[in-house]
C-alpha cells in the first residue's frame, strides 16, 4: 500500500515538474506500481492475503464471544 501512494505521489510530482522528480526517468517514477503489482501477486499466490483476512475474523469472533460473555456476567468460560 506504501508503494501504490509512493508512486502516486512521484506520478503527481513528475506531472507538477517538481525540481528534482523532473529529471527522473519515467521508468524510476513508474518503478514503485511494479514493486505494487508484484507484491500483491505474491500475497495472493501464497495465501497471505487469505491468512490475515481469517486471522481477523477469528479475532473479531473471540472478541463477540467475550462481549457476550461480558453481556451474561460471565467473564471467564466454564470447565467442562
Amino acid at each position: 500500500m506504501y508503494t501504490l501512494v509512493l508512486g502516486i505521489l512521484l506520478v503527481l510530482l513528475k506531472y507538477f515538474e517538481v525540481s528534482p522528480v523532473v529529471a527522473w526517468s519515467w521508468w524510476w517514477v513508474l518503478s514503485p506500481f511494479a514493486v505494487s503489482a508484484a507484491w500483491w501477486t505474491w500475497a495472493d499466490a501464497s495465501g497471505h492475503s487469505k491468512r490475515k483476512a481469517m486471522e481477523k475474523m477469528e479475532q473479531r469472533r473471540k472478541d463477540r464471544l467475550n462481549k457476550s460473555r461480558e453481556a451474561l456476567g460471565r467473564s471467564t468460560p466454564r470447565r467442562r
